[in-house]
């Protein structure tokens, strides 16, 4: 519980004549309670504003809203009429929810949001440190710490810090999470007290809700102008795009923040050479320091290790800390759904799975995968519906540019027609085999692998359903797999 005028004060908002107190912050009217600050904000499907009545009802104290919004005469409750109610309501949310772990690290970029803060919590508990994720896989811990909640790259702010404050009762004070464009759009982590920030790379994705590239930068780039503060560490994947490398860059010098570049280019981390192993990788780094390491990681997947070289970047405590932090990566395990080896067969030909659902990630996936494969490299994708079209042609010439076999399937098409999505898929690549049921593609494409194959299926990695109208069918690809291999 706090005063209301407690939280406007520390966010500068005018004081009220009745010093109220706040039991409980929402965004859903179905939530309300005596006492609570309900949020009516607008959203996509319906818009907060039309439940004022029903939270006056319910007994809320005070109500946030949109500056030109109405609001019916009343002495029940209070009004609060600002310009930005997402972000006033972020600072209050963590105004109310004052527990977050001490250490907190958020990611940001089109592709290795969930493996590089995945693999920050492997090394911080290969230091026996309690530490958490929040993202795209939920959030996970090595605490007895449950999350029930809906999964999403980054939770409301709502949600959010009530996690956070889980956590910390849980004990843990370094926390990893995702920052995706659309949380940072919508103010999400604002109120967060992180003390680095990453970006992965920036390539096409999510233009359905930015609907330009500048945008969709901008909304990135908020990460570092608005929530990581001066002074604190920002790691760069410094063999991204140019262009939008020295607008990051940028960025960041405008903040005064500890850039760190990592990569091929990288100045704090630089990577000297990758060999392919058939059990992973070996790779030699260069430091700030000029110190030179040679490491093996168990991973496939030349992203991987920029991904692995961002998480180092953003946890070391200093240049020396570097040395303590590497003979830490050969531990470190695959991320579910990310290159996830799902099969090997009889022959020897290997199947992944993978989340790679953009132009730039499907090619990535396939890149890395081609210093492994000995004879033929399959892959099997779709795009989802009621999402970016644009991209759709674009996936199918990167995977016709970089496997030998391509077949388009369907892969969450929900309310748009299977048909017309995979024809705009095709019309990148022709050529390309069609089979629209997903596990009839995957139960066909298996039984022509030969020894020396690797097949690939990519777009949904981790998730567990295929969306088909509003209905989510339970649909594994790691299972589907497994389910025609043991059938062999």
């Amino acid at each position: 519980m706090i005063s209301l005028n407690a939280l406007l004060h520390h966010i500068h908002l005018p004081l009220v004549p009745s010093d109220t107190q706040i039991t409980g912050i929402t965004l859903d009217s179905r939530k309300i309670q005596q006492g609570y600050l309900f949020a009516a904000l607008p959203g996509a499907k319906s818009n907060g504003c039309d439940y004022i009545d029903v939270a006056i009802e319910k007994g809320a104290s005070a109500i946030l809203l949109p500056t030109n919004a109405s609001f019916p005469e009343t002495n029940q409750c209070i009004a609060i009429h600002c310009d930005n109610p997402r972000y006033v309501l972020a600072l209050m949310t963590a105004i109310f929810f004052p527990n977050h772990p001490q250490h907190q690290v958020a990611i940001t970029g089109t592709n290795g949001k969930t493996s590089t803060a995945d693999f920050i919590r492997q090394i911080w508990q290969l230091q026996n440190l309690k530490a958490a994720t929040i993202g795209t896989l939920g959030v996970i811990s090595n605490t007895n710490y449950n999350y029930t909640g809906p999964v999403l790259t980054t939770p409301d702010s709502i949600m959010l810090h009530e996690i956070l404050t889980n956590l910390v009762e849980h004990n843990v004070q370094h926390l990893a999470l995702e920052a995706s464009s659309h949380g940072l759009d919508q103010y999400r982590l604002d109120g967060l007290t992180i003390e680095a920030a990453g970006f992965t790379n920036l390539t096409r994705d999510h233009l359905d809700y930015h609907h330009d590239f500048q945008h969709y930068l901008e909304a990135k780039l908020r990460l570092f102008k608005n929530i990581l503060p001066i002074g604190g560490v920002a790691g760069v994947n410094a063999d991204m795009d140019p262009d939008a490398l020295i607008k990051i860059k940028q960025a960041i010098l405008d903040r005064k923040q500890n850039l760190r570049l990592v990569g091929e280019q990288g100045q704090f981390l630089q990577l000297l050479s990758v060999t392919p192993l058939p059990e992973g990788q070996k790779l030699e780094i260069k430091t700030a320091l000029n110190d030179v390491f040679s490491v093996t990681i168990p991973l496939l997947g030349r992203y991987q290790v920029d991904n692995i070289l961002l998480a180092v970047a953003l946890i070391a405590k200093n240049e020396q800390d570097i040395a303590n932090l590497i003979p830490l990566l050969p531990h470190l395990k695959g991320v579910r759904g990310r290159m996830e080896q799902a099969a090997i067969l009889p022959n020897g030909a290997a199947i992944y799975v993978d989340y790679a659902h953009t132009p730039d990630a499907l090619a990535h996936l396939l890149q890395s995968l081609r210093p492994h494969t000995d004879n033929d490299l399959y892959v099997i994708f779709g795009a989802g519906g009621d999402r970016d079209a644009g991209k759709r042609p674009l996936m199918a010439q990167e995977a016709s540019k970089y496997a030998d076999c391509v077949i388009i399937t369907d892969d969450n098409p929900r309310t748009e027609d299977p048909d017309h999505i995979r024809k705009e898929v095709k019309a990148g690549a022709p050529a390309a085999l069609e089979i629209a049921d997903r596990e009839e593609a995957i139960a066909q494409t298996i039984k022509k692998l030969q020894s020396g194959d690797i097949l690939v299926v990519a777009g949904k990695g981790h998730e567990q359903g295929q969306i088909i109208g509003s209905v989510v069918h339970p649909f594994d690809d790691v299972t589907i797999i497994r389910k025609h291999v043991s059938s062999l």
